[in-house]
């Protein structure tokens, strides 16, 4: 038996008898209802790749140098402001101080060869939930766990348990536990990680030698770090100072001793770092990851912090005023030194099987001249204002540290 197609049914017959016009209505319906969002969905996750780590996956986050790359525009305004986290240093609140620009939020760093996901709280949570990280070294150190608490706070809120490890509260040691997440996070307080005479905690003159005896690490921190999971090291500016140094408990050498020696002798930077991380590749016990956060560039114009110097850009350097940094060179000698001593100090880690991670924001940094306080942050003393050229405001390029901390707790979690 054959099948006849209706009269109605047939091409031919729909042709000839509806216009073009009738046509174009489903037609153009179509494409707003089917194939636009299909665009639309494609790109809008193509932007959000780059820009919420929400979507991310551990098969999108691939291995890369995230040190090399550039600050790119990003309108999306920072993670968090003065008025939503109360973790940030008074010194470095340069919102609430009167900072009238907002350029320097207004940018994102992009490594070249890769995607560097947003600041996920809760995801970074995930990973540390029933752990501990504590910050070693100085304010710039305490600087980025400032960054860290604020990113934080989106998702949870730490209680000071600092009374439970200390007689009293004290600015230079301070604990937080997030009881959601079993989570401890702490700042141990050492500016020069090896041993010192401590003269500068009662008196802050900069100009007083401070003794360093430079093969011994700095009790304060190493009796501590044992059973944590995450050790970050991060200090640097302190080593400007006058300093003599001791190896053996002799004196080896010193540093601006004499007036007429007024250039940085280095050996006491490379010591130190050397003498840190090779305690904690060696520490008894110690099964944590640790990663060094290299060293923190200021941005001192017309003079130093104590003769006017001051940091009054708004924007980054492009790569073609970057030869305005002036202290580039040295950033880079400074840099070599503590990447070669990380190098050293990784083999001995790898060979017990522990985890070290280097968090290389010198160049990163050194292009940003706008992301300091200036005078938008260090509070009045002595009826004297001191530009602020050294700490970074919060929110700001800090916040980029922690990106590059997640971004590495990721990829030792991936493998």
């Amino acid at each position: 038996m054959k099948f006849e197609v209706p009269e109605i049914l047939k091409c031919n017959f729909a042709a000839r008898n509806i216009s073009k016009g009738s046509l174009l209505l489903p037609l153009t319906l179509l494409v707003f209802l089917v194939i636009f969002p299909l665009i639309r969905s494609f790109n809008q996750s193509s932007y959000k790749i780059y820009g919420s780590s929400n979507t991310e996956t551990t098969e999108t986050i691939r291995r890369c140098n995230i040190s090399i790359g550039n600050w790119a525009p990003y309108l999306e305004g920072p993670y968090y402001n003065n008025e939503t986290c109360h973790f940030m240093n008074d010194r470095q609140n340069c919102l609430m101080h009167g900072r009238p620009d907002r350029d320097f939020l207004n940018w994102r760093w992009k490594p070249d060869g890769c995607v560097l996901p947003l600041f996920d709280a809760t995801l970074f949570l995930k990973l540390v939930r029933g752990k501990s990280m504590v910050f070693v070294g100085d304010s710039i150190g305490r600087n980025q766990m400032d960054s860290l608490l604020c990113l934080l706070n989106s998702v949870a809120h730490p209680d000071d348990i600092t009374a439970k490890h200390v007689s009293k509260d004290e600015n230079y040691f301070k604990w937080w536990f997030y009881a959601d997440y079993n989570f401890t996070l702490a700042i141990l307080w050492s500016p020069f990680l090896v041993k010192s005479n401590y003269n500068y905690l009662n008196d802050t003159a900069f100009y007083k030698a401070q003794n360093l005896y430079l093969d011994e690490a700095d009790k304060a921190w190493v009796s501590r770090i044992q059973n944590y999971d995450y050790v970050i090291i991060s200090t640097g500016q302190w080593f400007f100072r006058p300093l003599t140094f001791y190896e053996n408990g002799q004196i080896v050498g010193c540093q601006r001793c004499q007036e007429n020696l007024t250039e940085p002798n280095l050996y006491g930077y490379k010591m130190a770092f050397r003498t840190a991380l090779r305690t904690i590749a060696n520490l008894e016990w110690f099964k944590g990851s640790t990663f060094l956060v290299t060293h923190s560039p200021n941005h001192f114009e017309n003079g130093d912090w104590y003769n006017g110097g001051a940091c009054n850009r708004t924007k980054p350097f492009t790569k073609e005023e970057r030869h305005e940094y002036i202290a580039g060179d040295f950033l880079t000698e400074l840099n070599q030194i503590q990447v070669e001593e990380f190098n050293a100090a990784e083999k001995e880690a790898r060979k017990k099987g522990l985890h070290f991670g280097l968090i290389d924001i010198s160049e990163v940094m050194a292009i940003r001249p706008d992301g300091h306080p200036n005078r938008y942050g260090n509070v009045p003393e002595k009826n004297k204002t001191v530009n602020d050229c050294v700490h970074w405001c919060l929110p700001g390029p800090v916040d980029t540290w922690n990106e590059f901390l997640l971004y590495i707790m990721r990829m030792k979690s991936k493998n």
